[in-house]
């Protein structure tokens, strides 16, 4: 009783290619296996270099608590 037998599993096919209809799930399954080779085509690639781009520059820096800085506006002040 712990465990599925095959009928069970067959019964819950029957109900999803019922529901779905199996134009649905055929294609769903084929845009899931294209996801997965995408996904190992992008892990096989040795460099990406939109991350490599990021890498050369950081993009800012952060002071040190208990320090003061001193910060230059550019900005233009508005009169109303």
């Amino acid at each position: 009783m712990g465990s599925f037998s095959i009928w069970h599993w067959m019964v819950v096919l029957l109900v999803v290619l019922l529901l779905f209809g199996s134009g649905k799930v055929s294609n769903l399954m084929g845009d899931f296996a294209k996801g997965i080779k995408s996904f190992k085509k992008n892990m096989a690639d040795e460099a990406d270099e939109s991350m490599e781009a990021s890498a050369e520059r950081p993009a800012g820096t952060i002071a040190a608590p208990g320090t003061t800085t001193t910060v230059r506006e550019t900005a233009t002040t508005r009169h109303g």
